[in-house]
């Protein structure tokens, strides 16, 4: 489990740091400030939760397998509805379609929320005193 989680951890990185060389080169010139910022701010959460997964590997073997699981899986889909939706929700005017918002928009908060579970999840398994590996 833990070289699948390293390999999607990897790729997550691979990809923030491409997106990030992209906003900041790529994209400087045609979006507003704003979407620039929303644009970061993907990129950010996608490099935060990609070192979180990673992080979890080290954890193998010393704390709940189901856990890990649980943690890693919210991180990856927090990073896919949050970030995914963020990247698409800036680039909206430049791919011709504006009313996207009213259709990703409310995505945004679900990848949010999964973050959230992962990290809880993870905080949960830290503060129990029984280990149920």
């Amino acid at each position: 489990m833990e070289r699948k989680w390293i390999a999607v951890a990897s790729g997550l990185m691979l990809i923030a740091v491409a997106f990030g060389a992209f906003g900041a080169h790529g994209l400087k010139a045609r979006l507003s400030p704003e979407a620039l910022a929303q644009w970061r701010t993907g990129v950010e959460y996608q490099f935060i939760h990609a070192l979180g997964i990673l992080l979890l590997t080290a954890f193998a073997g010393r704390i709940s397998e189901r856990a890990l699981h649980w943690a890693s899986w919210a991180f990856l889909g927090g990073v896919v509805l949050f970030s995914g939706s963020l990247y698409l929700l800036s680039t909206r005017e430049l791919l011709g379609v504006p009313g996207l918002g009213a259709v990703v928009g409310p995505i945004t908060p679900l990848g949010g929320l999964l973050f959230m579970v992962g990290w809880a999840a993870l905080l949960i398994t830290a503060l129990n005193r029984t280990d149920r590996r």
